[in-house]
């Protein structure tokens, strides 16, 4: 079948960690065999055990202690590290012939944005002959501050354009969210519509940044870049149909019989 991965990306506090252990549980129950791939060097828990751990090659700690540098330049510091010593990770990674690899990334948005070392790691896992697919993580409870979401949506869409890999956006964490009303009241999230996100957004804004917010609703519309997934990490059928959606992206599987992805009701 091949090698295939997910890129697990997201702002810090999307819920990545989460969505790892979710998928690897997820996972193990199906008889699949995935191996959990840690790429952040400040991390600090895991409920599953990492396969790979970036972390036994440099972590965020030392480069802070050692450099003396801040969190953010350390991060940077220790991704340009894995690169400019990436047989390390290739000689981890192995024979991992027809496995599938969850690989749960940094947290910082400018490695996906502003620098080169995401997409680095992207086209090296390619040159490995791995299938790779980015899954986006964006926290559901943006939708509450319409700001903020668009906020999201324009990272996200960054993200997509810097790595250019088949791409996943999900909204995570929609168990909270719907304690507060039903999977249809959010719908216009998941595929966003501009009229009716701008009259919101419109809302909290002052006049002057009214028409830079219609101009990037409708160019998110008209390019159709950005549709997201609803995640509800407590229903295996969300969880289901997600991993349905990232294994068509990347065609995982495509010697199997054929299984239909089944719409969430």
């Amino acid at each position: 079948m091949g090698r295939h991965a997910q890129l697990v990306m997201g702002p810090a506090g999307s819920g990545k960690s989460t969505y790892c252990a979710t998928m690897m549980s997820h996972c193990e129950a199906q008889k699949r065999t995935v191996h959990l791939v840690n790429l952040d060097p400040a991390a600090e828990y895991f409920e599953y055990p990492p396969a790979i751990d970036i972390r036994d090659l440099i972590t965020l700690e030392d480069v802070m202690e050692e450099l003396d540098y801040g969190p953010n330049g350390g991060l940077i510091y220790c991704m340009e590290f894995l690169m400019n010593n990436i047989e390390w990770l290739e000689e981890e990674i192995g024979n991992y012939e027809n496995d599938y690899l969850i690989i749960d990334c940094p947290g910082q948005i400018e490695l996906y944005t502003h620098f080169p070392v995401m997409r680095q790691v992207c086209e090296t896992l390619q040159r490995w002959n791995f299938q790779v697919c980015g899954v986006y993580l964006l926290d559901a409870q943006f939708i509450e501050d319409v700001s903020k979401y668009f906020a999201g949506v324009m990272t996200a869409t960054s993200a997509m354009i810097n790595l250019e890999i088949p791409h996943v956006n999900v909204l995570s964490k929609m168990d909270l969210l719907l304690k507060q009303g039903k999977m249809e009241d959010f719908a216009k999230y998941f595929d966003p519509d501009p009229d009716l996100l701008i009259e919101d957004v419109n809302q909290n804004t002052r006049p002057t940044f009214h028409n830079l917010n219609r101009a990037l609703a409708h160019l998110l519309h008209d390019y159709s870049m950005v549709t997201f997934i609803p995640l509800d990490s407590t229903d295996e059928d969300s969880i289901e149909y997600l991993l349905s959606s990232i294994d068509h992206a990347i065609q995982y599987g495509e010697d199997l019989e054929p299984k239909e992805v089944e719409e969430i009701e």
